[in-house]
């Protein structure tokens, strides 16, 4: 009974090590970053987003009355910049941190907002035109 008591607290103190590693890389100021004051009265506050992956696992070796533990641990964080807060005489803005496009597909749906505007302006223009026309 001693010997599968010691089992668990050896895994589980891996664990527990681990995970205390990853709290330490990740905290709040990691999301929402520290404000950036500029000279000219505009303030930044970084919005990040944070990923995290953990895994752990162990084994006992040897005979019974002498057990030998082998463990590890191990854990991956990823921090990826998703915008800024700008607030400027009392008024806060959004701005987005755009990642660039991978793939032909994620680029021709990044253009489909620009296109869209474009048409909507020519036919605007056009009408514009025939209404001149008419008077």
């Amino acid at each position: 009974m001693d010997n599968t008591m010691e089992k668990k607290s050896n895994v589980s103190e891996l664990m527990r090590s681990t995970m205390e590693k990853i709290h330490e890389m990740v905290d709040t100021n990691t999301i929402v970053g520290q404000p950036i004051n500029t000279p000219d009265g505009v303030t930044l506050i970084p919005i990040s987003r944070v990923s995290v992956g953990f895994g752990s696992g162990g084994g006992d070796y040897g005979t019974p009355s002498k057990a030998n533990f082998g463990g590890g641990g191990g854990a991956g964080v990823k921090i990826d910049p998703v915008a800024f807060l700008i607030i400027k005489d009392g008024i806060t803005r959004v701005l987005p941190v755009a990642v660039p496009p991978v793939s032909t597909v994620d680029r021709i749906v990044e253009m489909v907002p620009d296109l869209m505007d474009k048409v909507e302006k020519y036919f605007d223009k056009k009408q514009e035109e025939k209404e001149q026309e008419d008077v």
